[in-house]
């Protein structure tokens, strides 16, 4: 009988431990240099068929389906991905391609699909451009997800 409260005993204290240990391993994980290794980037936001991509707050705005979303860096392309029938878009970065402070400085989004795609009385050429900012972070599981959404779309016709 002893044998067994002392075996009970050790197996209590190894897993007070071992729940003590993956504590410390996750705040250290989420804070320190690790985090980086150990996160992502998600681009994510909702793209409207208005004369800007942007939502009105006066009236219902309809969706800017199958409109293709791209993330520039200093000219090149480093991602793109197509919204849904809600207009909805979302793309996920690796942060060993791409700095937190490169993203917010010197990258943008662009729809290169023309807004006349989603309404024949909008403009045929120009193009949609947003700078990004940072909406916060999230922890899922091990990994720092660090969220970032458009400033606001704007339409950049050529002169």
């Amino acid at each position: 009988m002893a044998s067994y409260c002392l075996s009970l005993f050790f197996i209590a204290i190894m897993a007070a431990t071992a729940l003590m240990t993956a504590t410390k391993a996750r705040a250290q994980l989420s804070s320190g240099p690790v985090s980086s290794l150990l996160g992502l980037f998600r681009v994510d936001g909702v793209l409207y068929c208005t004369s800007d991509g942007n939502a009105s707050g006066t009236s219902v705005n309809p969706p800017f389906p199958n409109a293709t979303v791209l993330l520039q860096c200093e000219g090149a392309v480093i991602s793109s991905t197509a919204t849904d029938s809600s207009g909805s878009f979302s793309m996920m970065l690796d942060p060993l391609q791409v700095l937190l402070s490169n993203l917010l400085s010197n990258c943008y989004l662009t729809v290169a699909t023309p807004l006349s795609t989603c309404n024949h009385r909008l403009p045929t050429t120009g193009i949609l451009s947003s700078t990004l900012q940072s909406s916060g972070t999230s922890i899922v599981g091990l990994l720092t997800v660090t969220r970032l959404v458009p400033t606001g779309f704007r339409l950049i016709t050529s002169n």
